[in-house]
C-alpha cells in the first residue's frame, strides 16, 4: 500500500471514531455535551467541619482539654479572646447538647484571665474573675455571673474540671454573652466543638 493510501485509511478511521462519539453522545449512550460524564468527588480536607448546629452564623472558638478520652477526669479551658467578644459580659450562658451525660459541679468551675497555650506554654488560668456560677437542673445549661462587668479587652474563659462523658463523640457548646443595659438579651457568638475519644 502506498504512503498516500495508508493516510487515507488513517484518516477514514478518524472520521468514523469521531462520528460513533458524536452519535453516543446524541443518543445518551457516552459522554458528550448531553450526557457529560460522572465527575469523581474530590476530599477538600480541612474545608468541610462537621457541626450539630449547621448554622451560616456558625463561629468556631478555641479551646483546650487535657484529657479527650471518655471517663477520663479532664481539665476544660473553653477560650473566649477578646476578638470573639464586641461588649463587656454581664453574663457568660453555655448550652451544652441534649446528648450530654457527664456531671457539671458549679464548685468545680471558675471564670479567668487566661493565658492561651501554644508550643512551649499550657492554657492556664492567670487569675480568677469573682463570679457566680449556676448550673441548671438537667445539667445542659450553664450561666457566669461575674461580681462586675467583664471588659471585651482581655482573653478569658471557663475553666472546668470533670469527668469526660461515657459516650465518645462531638459535642457542641454554645456560648452566649449578655452585656451590660437595660434590655437583659444574650447573643450568640460561638461555639466550641469538643471531641471525646473512645479511647
Amino acid at each position: 500500500m502506498s504512503a498516500f493510501s495508508r493516510f487515507r485509511a488513517v484518516a477514514a478511521g478518524a472520521t468514523l471514531a469521531v462520528s460513533a462519539a458524536g452519535l453516543m453522545s446524541l443518543t445518551g449512550a457516552g459522554p458528550g455535551p448531553l450526557n457529560p460524564a460522572p465527575a469523581r468527588a474530590q476530599g477538600t480536607p480541612g474545608l468541610f467541619e462537621f457541626r450539630w448546629d449547621n448554622n451560616k452564623d456558625f463561629r468556631k472558638l478555641y479551646f483546650f482539654m487535657t484529657d479527650t478520652t471518655r471517663m477520663k477526669r479532664s481539665d476544660y479551658y473553653l477560650i473566649l479572646k477578646p476578638k470573639d467578644r464586641k461588649t463587656a459580659a454581664l453574663k457568660l450562658t453555655v448550652k451544652l447538647p441534649d446528648y450530654w451525660q457527664a456531671d457539671l459541679d458549679p464548685r468545680q468551675m471558675k471564670l479567668c484571665v487566661m493565658k492561651e497555650g501554644g508550643m512551649l506554654a499550657r492554657t492556664r488560668c492567670l487569675e480568677t474573675i469573682p463570679s457566680t456560677i449556676e448550673v441548671s437542673p438537667n445539667g445542659k445549661v450553664i450561666e457566669v455571673f461575674p461580681n462586675t462587668p467583664v471588659s471585651d479587652n482581655k482573653t478569658i474563659g471557663l475553666h472546668m474540671e470533670l469527668f469526660n462523658p461515657f459516650n465518645a463523640g462531638m459535642y457542641q457548646f454554645n456560648a452566649f454573652i449578655q452585656p451590660p443595659g437595660d434590655i437583659p438579651v444574650s447573643s450568640y457568638i460561638g461555639s466550641w466543638l469538643i471531641q471525646i475519644d473512645p479511647g
